[in-house]
């Protein structure tokens, strides 16, 4: 999976719990733009949930 680096960011924080308006406020940018964000990340992964989409991160070694 090729992520940009606001992706791998958004993942980095999904990954430690964080919530879409913390992530918003941690990255200054919108929570609309965070949903788009996490949306693409899901179809990238071919996942439905962001617990799969933390899974198959790991697997891949993008997140730890």
């Amino acid at each position: 999976m090729l992520l940009t680096i606001r992706q791998q960011q958004v993942l980095t924080l999904i990954a430690t719990e964080l919530t879409t308006t913390e992530i918003a406020g941690v990255l200054g940018l919108s929570v609309p733009t965070v949903e788009t964000h996490r949306r693409n990340l899901l179809r990238k992964a071919g996942v439905k949930s962001v617990a799969g989409l933390v899974k198959q991160a790991m697997r891949q070694g993008l997140i730890q």
